[in-house]
């Protein structure tokens, strides 16, 4: 099997599976005896790990389980603090749709900022849906088409607004320079930036906060009070040392990797778009490299997936999976192409040119396979 689906996740860094099995017994590193004190050491090593790769300081990195608590934290956090409106993109991963649709089953108004047909934000439509508004958010790269978007001038419109804005990055990290100082984190820009390991090689369950130390937001989960108050519980440990190895090698691995991803990306998309009725979802230069994502005419989206998986392809639609059950794509239907069948083919550290040249002999056929079975 190809794996060809490191959006959704990926391989585990062998420098990980090494971290993980040379990692002595830790204790809670919120215990006084020296086993305490030197999980406690751990933990803090892999929290400045951390923020000299984000170029944070160590005191904003709160550690979550992933993006989705992240996400949640900073939106419901931030929402305990201002009452008022959120401002939400349209075509946002469902940990902020999800989010947003229950904040407002509880009363909060929620103004909703269409995209365009390339997925990218209308900067003055969400500038007029700021006004008066209690906080913000837009995720930075797509996690279904890879779609870019200007998260520090959206951050930059936010501030002069006085609304704090949450930035989901779990898909640019590896890919993009994700740097807390240039999106301003605090007085300038982003209020908070979620991330999550396990799309860069570290382990499912971990993620990251990066809050700003002037954010107005409130814990969601109390307890000890640990990580500034903002997530009580027992921390973990060998999570954070995991994490924060996996986190440092992908930002040294970046400007090379990228370069590489988007070269091999390009040539999955030449091969697809040549294949009548089938598109490109966005040009390549407003997508992430890692991704190349396509919008299929005439095909169901499972049938494409399934038909690529017997062939020995790991690939996706993009779309969510909710308890196993396929939903249609809500972000190519805000872009105007929900009658079109989604196949999102998403590169990472382990895909090798062997990998996409191997799709590329495939594809075209796949496709009309998959055409034939949906008819």
């Amino acid at each position: 099997m190809r794996y060809l689906d490191h959006a959704a996740t990926t391989p585990l860094r062998p420098s990980v599976v090494a971290a993980m099995a040379e990692a002595p017994a830790l204790a809670n590193p919120a215990s006084t005896h020296r086993a305490g004190q030197r999980a406690a050491a751990l933990l803090e090593e892999a929290r400045e790990r951390i923020a000299q790769a984000l170029d944070a300081h160590p005191t904003e990195v709160v550690l979550t389980s992933g993006g989705t608590e992240s996400t949640n934290l900073a939106l419901q956090g931030m929402a305990r603090v201002r009452p008022g409106a959120l401002v939400v993109p349209d075509g946002e991963h469902h940990a902020t749709l999800d989010t947003a649709e229950a904040l407002a089953a509880a009363g909060r108004e929620v103004r909703w900022v269409p995209i365009s047909r390339q997925a990218s934000i209308d900067h003055d439509a969400f500038a007029a849906a700021l006004e008066g508004a209690a906080l913000a958010t837009s995720i930075w790269v797509s996690n279904e088409i890879g779609t870019v978007q200007d998260v520090a001038a959206l951050a930059a419109l936010a501030r002069t607004a006085g609304v704090p804005m949450h930035v989901d990055a779990v898909q640019a990290l590896g890919h993009l320079p994700v740097s807390a100082r240039s999106l301003g984190l605090g007085a300038a820009g982003a209020t908070t930036i979620g991330l999550s390991a396990h799309k860069v090689g570290g382990p499912v369950g971990v993620g990251v906060l990066l809050v700003a130390r002037d954010a107005p937001i409130a814990p969601i989960v109390h307890g000890g009070g640990q990580q500034r108050g903002l997530r009580s519980g027992t921390q973990d440990v060998l999570g954070a040392h995991c994490a924060s190895i996996a986190i440092a090698e992908a930002v040294e691995e970046l400007a090379s990797e990228s370069a590489r991803l988007a070269a091999l990306r390009d040539r999955v998309l030449a091969v697809g778009t040549a294949v009548p009725g089938v598109v490109a979802t966005a040009p390549s230069d407003a997508c992430a490299p890692h991704v190349a994502h396509l919008a299929i005419e005439g095909a169901e989206p499972e049938t494409i997936v399934f038909t690529l998986d017997r062939l020995g392809f790991a690939v996706s639609n993009g779309s969510a999976c909710t308890a196993g059950v396929q939903e249609p794509s809500h972000v190519l239907a805000a872009m105007g192409l929900g009658h079109l069948a989604p196949l999102r083919v998403s590169l990472g550290r382990t895909t090798t040119s062997d990998d996409v040249d191997a799709l590329c002999a495939t594809l075209p056929g796949a496709i009309a396979t998959a055409r034939a079975a949906s008819a």
